[in-house]
C-alpha cells in the first residue's frame, strides 16, 4: 500500500506537470514566447479592438509577433540599459505597487474622513516659511525660529494679512495676501488639509510642517461644498499688448454679443461664430465640468456657481484672461460615498495619506514574515551611539569592522547588514527624536528601520506574490522599450531624414492639396431684411465699419462680421454652391442669414512641404513603420509552432 500510494503521488505530479507546462507558441532567434501570454493579451484586448480584422487570430498573431520583434530589436540595441528608461520603468512599477501596499481597514477610515471633508469647502489664508524637507538641521532650525516669531506676532494680535505680506515666503503673497480661496479635500497636501479642516473659522493654527516648509493657516470661512457645474462660455481674449483701443474693441465685441443674446439669438451659435476659446467654440462653448478651486480664474468660478437655473446666462464680465459670458448647463451636487468610493480610494493611495496605510501594512508584514535579529551586534551599536545624536552632531564610527555583519535574517532568505542600520541612525538625527536614554533610542530606531525593510522586501517580491502585478509590469516594460525604439527608429528618423521626407512628399504630393480657398468677410444676422440691406451696401462697396454704423443703431446689434481665409467647405461656406469673387447671394443656415464679400479666390493647388509638414511627417512615419516589420523578419529568425497555435485557436474559440 505504501508503494502504491507513492506511485499515485508520482503519477499525479507528472500529470500536473504536463498540464501546467508552458508551450512555446513561437520563437524569435533563441527567445521563446508562450501560448499563455498570447491568450491572455488577446482576451484582454478583445473589447478594445475596433477593427474586426484584428480579432482574427491569424492576423492577431501576426501583430503580436511584429510587436515582439520590435521588443527584441530594442534589446539588441541595448535600449534597456538606458538610465532614463530604467528610471521610468521603476517609477511606473512604484506607482503600480501602491495598489498592493495598503491596509483595507485603514484605507476605509481615510476614505470616510475624506468624504466627510469633501462635503465642505474652507476658505483659508496661510503664511509659509520655506525649508526643504531634507534641509540641514541648521536651516531647519532657522526656518522653525522664523515661524515661531511669526506665530508670536499673531498671538499678540497683529493682522494676519499684514504679517503674511511681511513674512510669508509664498511667491503669490504679493498678489493674494496669503489668501488661497476655497478648497476641499485632496486640493492641498494632507498635512495642510488637516490643519485647515481642524481650525475653527476665524482662528489660526499652530505652526506645522509640510514638504514645502513651515505654515500657519487661518480659516476665514466654511461652507457646504457647491459640487460641480457644467457651463458654456463665450470668450473674447484680452489683447496681448497694452493698447487701450484694442482693449476697448474687445470689450465692445463681448457687449455686442450679449445684446444679440438679449435679442433672442442662440448662445451656442454665437459661441461657435465668435468665441475666441477655440478649444470650446466648436462645441457651443461648453467646458468640462469643474468644482471650486479647479480653474485658474476665481472670478470665472464665482460667476459660474452664482447661476441657479439651467440655461441662465450671466452678464459680460472680465477675468484675467479676457471677457466672458457664461451659460449654466447643469449643476452636480456631491455624490454619495458609495458612488465615490472607488475614486476616493484611488486618491487616498496617491497622496500623503498613503503613509498612514504603509505604517499599518508594516504591522501586518511582521506577522507574515519571520525574522531573526543579531542581539549581540545591536548591543555593540548601542555603545557607539551617544547623546550627540540629540544635538544632531553624532558622527558614525570610523572603525566599522567590529560593527559589521548580519544584523537580520528575513524570511530565511534575505540577509540584512549592519551598515544599513547605522546609516539609518545617522540620517534620523534630522527628525529631532527625543527618546532617551540612548539604548531606548536605538531600539526605537531599529523597529522603524525594520518596518522599512519589511515593506521593501514585500515590494521587491510583489511579482512573486501577485501574478497580475507581474504581467502588468512586463507589459509596461515592453511597451516602454517599444516607445523608445519607435522614437529612435521611426519618429526621430522621420523628422531628421530630410532626403527621405522630401522624396516621400514628392512621390505623394497629390495627397496634400489645398481645396479652393476664399479671402472673405462673412456677415450674419437673424433678420433677412438686415442681411439684404447689408448686401446692398456691399454692392456699393461700402466698408465694414460703414455698414455696422448704419445698421447697428441705438445699442442693438443686428449684424456681425468676421473675416479670414477659408477653405471651400469650412464654416458657412459649404452652404454656398459656387462662390465667386464679389458679393454672394444670401443663404440661410439655422436661424441665421449670411452674405459674403469674397475678396479673392485661390483655386485648388498642391501644398508646399512647409504648408503641410506635420501631416507629411506623420504619414512618412506610418510609411516607415509599415515596412519596418518586414525588415525585422529578415534580421531575426522567426519560427511559429503551428501545432501549438491550433490548440490556442481551439481554446479561444470554445
Amino acid at each position: 500500500m505504501k508503494y502504491l500510494f507513492k506511485l499515485i503521488l508520482l503519477i499525479a505530479f507528472v500529470q500536473n506537470g504536463f498540464s501546467q507546462e508552458k508551450q512555446a507558441l513561437f520563437t524569435i532567434d533563441n527567445a521563446k514566447y508562450y501560448s499563455d501570454e498570447f491568450i491572455r493579451v488577446y482576451n484582454k484586448n478583445l473589447d478594445l479592438v475596433k477593427d474586426d480584422s484584428q480579432k482574427d487570430l491569424d492576423k492577431y498573431l501576426e501583430l503580436f509577433v511584429g510587436y515582439k520583434l520590435k521588443v527584441q530589436k530594442a534589446y539588441r540595441l541595448g535600449l534597456h540599459f538606458n538610465t532614463k528608461y530604467q528610471n521610468e520603468l521603476m517609477s511606473y512599477r512604484g506607482q503600480l505597487a501602491k495598489n498592493y501596499m495598503n491596509d483595507s481597514k485603514v484605507t476605509n477610515e481615510l476614505v470616510e474622513q475624506a468624504y466627510e471633508r469633501i462635503n465642505k469647502e474652507v476658505k483659508a489664508s496661510h503664511i509659509l516659511i520655506l525649508v526643504d524637507e531634507n534641509a540641514s538641521p541648521e536651516d531647519t532650525l532657522k526656518a522653525y525660529n522664523k515661524i515661531k516669531n511669526v506665530y508670536q506676532l499673531l498671538k499678540e494680535g497683529k493682522k494676519f494679512e499684514e504679517i503674511a505680506q511681511q513674512y510669508s515666503e509664498d511667491p503669490s503673497v504679493k498678489d493674494n495676501k496669503g489668501n488661497l480661496g476655497y478648497f476641499s479635500a485632496f486640493r492641498m497636501v494632507y498635512q495642510f488639509e488637516n490643519a485647515a479642516f481642524n481650525t475653527t473659522v476665524g482662528q489660526f493654527s499652530a505652526p506645522f510642517r509640510t514638504k514645502f516648509g513651515y505654515h500657519i493657516v487661518k480659516v476665514t470661512d466654511s461652507r457646504k461644498n457647491r459640487g460641480e457645474v457644467t457651463v458654456a462660455h463665450i470668450m473674447i481674449l484680452k489683447p496681448s499688448v497694452p493698447d487701450a483701443a484694442l482693449h476697448e474693441k474687445a470689450k465692445q465685441t463681448i457687449e455686442d454679443i450679449y445684446k444679440k443674446i438679449q435679442q433672442g439669438e442662440n448662445f451656442e451659435s454665437l459661441a461657435n461664430q465668435f468665441s475666441e476659446d477655440k478649444s470650446t467654440s466648436g462645441k457651443g462653448g461648453v467646458l468640462q465640468r469643474f468644482g471650486s478651486g479647479q480653474l485658474a480664474s476665481e472670478k470665472f468660478e464665482e460667476v459660474a456657481f452664482s447661476l441657479n437655473d439651467k440655461n441662465e446666462i450671466s452678464k459680460p464680465f472680465e477675468s484675467q484672461f479676457g471677457w466672458h459670458i457664461v451659460k449654466l448647463i447643469d449643476k452636480y451636487p456631491v455624490q454619495s460615498i458609495q458612488e465615490m468610493r472607488t475614486e476616493l480610494e484611488s486618491k487616498v493611495r496617491k497622496d500623503e495619506r498613503s503613509l498612514i496605510i504603509t505604517n499599518s501594512l508594516a504591522t501586518k508584514l511582521r506577522k507574515k514574515y519571520l525574522f531573526t535579529k543579531n542581539e549581540k551586534l545591536i548591543q555593540k551599536i548601542k555603545k557607539v551611539v551617544n547623546d550627540e545624536f540629540y544635538s544632531q552632531t553624532w558622527e558614525m564610527p570610523e572603525n566599522k569592522k567590529e560593527l559589521s555583519g548580519e544584523i537580520v535574517v528575513l524570511n530565511k532568505d534575505k540577509k540584512l547588514y549592519s551598515p544599513s542600520f547605522i546609516n539609518y541612525i545617522f540620517s534620523q538625527q534630522k527628525s529631532n527624536i527625543k527618546i532617551k536614554p540612548v539604548n531606548a533610542l536605538v531600539d526605537y530606531l531599529f523597529e522603524k528601520w525594520m518596518d522599512e525593510q519589511l515593506i521593501k522586501y514585500y515590494d521587491e517580491n510583489l511579482e512573486n506574490e501577485f501574478v497580475d502585478f507581474k504581467n502588468i509590469v512586463e507589459e509596461y516594460r515592453d511597451g516602454l522599450l517599444l516607445f523608445d525604439l519607435m522614437e529612435k527608429e521611426i519618429w526621430d528618423r522621420a523628422k531628421t531624414d530630410t532626403v527621405g521626407l522630401n522624396s516621400y512628399f514628392k512621390n505623394n504630393a497629390k495627397n496634400y492639396m489645398w481645396s479652393n480657398r476664399y479671402d472673405i468677410d462673412v456677415y450674419s444676422s437673424t433678420s433677412q431684411k438686415v442681411i439684404e440691406k447689408t448686401k446692398s451696401y456691399l454692392k456699393k462697396n461700402k466698408s465694414t465699419d460703414y455698414i455696422k454704423s448704419k445698421i447697428n443703431k441705438k445699442g442693438v446689434v443686428d449684424v456681425m462680421v468676421k473675416s479670414g481665409l477659408f477653405e471651400e467647405n469650412q464654416d458657412v461656406l459649404s452652404e454656398f454652391k459656387t462662390p465667386q469673387k464679389g458679393v454672394s447671394e444670401i443663404v440661410k443656415k439655422g436661424n441665421y442669414y449670411f452674405v459674403l464679400k469674397i475678396k479673392e479666390v485661390k483655386p485648388s493647388q498642391e501644398k508646399t512641404l512647409d504648408e503641410c509638414r506635420g501631416k507629411v511627417i506623420s504619414d512618412y512615419q506610418q510609411f516607415l513603420e509599415n515596412n519596418w516589420v518586414d525588415e525585422l523578419k529578415k534580421e531575426f529568425k522567426v519560427e511559429i509552432n503551428q501545432d501549438v497555435f491550433a490548440k490556442v485557436k481551439s481554446q479561444i474559440l470554445k
